[in-house]
């Protein structure tokens, strides 16, 4: 069986019992990397085998693990941070065990974009989830569509191109008022929200240099943004 497992997103106490244990109790262990993994497998006693899955290696080693798991082993793959395949690498090992007809298991557990979903008070009974932007222009074009949603969007961005982003949003949002939210360091020491329209949070990071991951919220409203 194949066990995609959670692992904290900041705070190492932010992980159930049962992935601890599965952790413990597999073949071996995926993770994008070793050295952030050893930490956490440290922090909770896990003596177990860690070997790299991540995007540059993945094509080359997946029939492999394919081979493993079909002799009846058991493997975990694990992220960096939070649930592994939302934004991280792991699709195509799914798609190729469930080809194969081995068994997915994916163990709830800790992911950036539920929090900072609810720390926003933005409506949360439909919202879409971007993930990363795409680059150069195709980032414009996919924020300006992004803007005539009536979902509240999340996004998740670094913070060398947050700035970036905001003034790209700034240019399609429309409405000056629609309200933004930005969460960065969630779980962590210096966990931080802020809430205002897209100049507050501009004027806000032109004065405070970005740090840590971003999770990116553009409140819907189908009448405030820019048709043209």
């Amino acid at each position: 069986m194949l066990y995609i497992v959670p692992t904290p997103i900041g705070n190492l106490e932010d992980i159930t019992f049962r992935a601890i244990r599965i952790l413990k109790k597999v073949d071996f262990i995926l993770t994008e990397n070793t050295i952030n993994s050893k930490k956490l497998l440290n922090f909770y006693n896990i003596n177990n085998n860690l070997k790299s899955y991540h995007s540059y290696n993945e094509y080359k080693i997946i029939l492999n693990i394919i081979f493993f798991l079909k002799k009846g082993n058991h493997i975990a793959l694990i992220a960096d941070a939070g649930t592994p395949i939302i934004s991280d690498p792991g699709f195509l090992l799914v798609r190729h065990c469930l080809k194969n007809n081995i068994k997915v298991s994916c163990i709830p557990g800790a992911t950036a974009f539920i929090p900072a979903l609810i720390n926003s008070g933005f409506h949360i009974n439909e919202f879409t989830f971007i993930g990363f932007l795409p680059h150069k222009k195709f980032k414009k074009k996919k924020i300006k569509i992004l803007c005539k949603e009536n979902r509240t969007i999340i996004i998740y961005e670094s913070p060398y191109r947050i700035l970036n982003t905001l003034y790209i949003i700034k240019k399609y949002i429309g409405n000056i008022n629609k309200k933004i939210s930005l969460c960065r360091e969630i779980s962590k020491k210096f966990e931080e929200t802020i809430i205002g329209n897209i100049n507050d949070i501009i004027f806000y990071f032109e004065n405070k240099k970005p740090k840590g991951e971003f999770v990116l919220l553009l409140e819907g409203n189908k009448l405030s943004c820019n048709k043209k």
